[in-house]
């Protein structure tokens, strides 16, 4: 006898979709808002990093997502969210990895979330309920 409580292609569809929407959104600001990628080039050029290396970010944040969502590859999208996730730790977030907030959080909560939460999918994969299950 099943519990229906217990259903994991519905547990991660919602780990996908919940990643993958955040990012999103992420991303379709830098779409609508193209200079924002000055900002990321200029901290890829003060660590000698190519800065064509800035247009990644339409990758990790709006193709990778996409992915996500539809479960289409799902385990290489979330690889690719990692990817950029660790780039933007490195890139912006280096002085706040011990930092907490001034009501106790981590600095850091919402990016360590996008990081975890992609490797989670990363071994997971995307279930059953995707267009490309793994």
């Amino acid at each position: 006898m099943s519990n229906p409580s217990q259903n994991d292609a519905l547990g991660k569809l919602i780990l996908r979709l919940t990643v993958g929407f955040l990012i999103l959104f992420h991303g379709t600001f830098k779409i609508l808002n193209p200079d924002s990628l000055n900002f990321i080039k200029t901290k890829l050029a003060a660590i000698d990093l190519p800065t064509v290396l800035a247009y990644g970010v339409y990758v990790g944040e709006v193709i990778a997502p996409l992915m996500i969502i539809l479960g289409f590859f799902s385990r290489i999208g979330a690889l690719l969210v990692l990817g950029n996730m660790i780039f933007a730790l490195i890139l912006v977030h280096r002085a706040e990895f011990l930092t907490l907030t001034n009501t106790g959080g981590w600095a850091l909560e919402l990016q360590g979330f996008y990081l975890f939460s992609s490797l989670a999918i990363l071994f997971l994969g995307s279930g059953k309920m995707a267009i490309r299950p793994d």
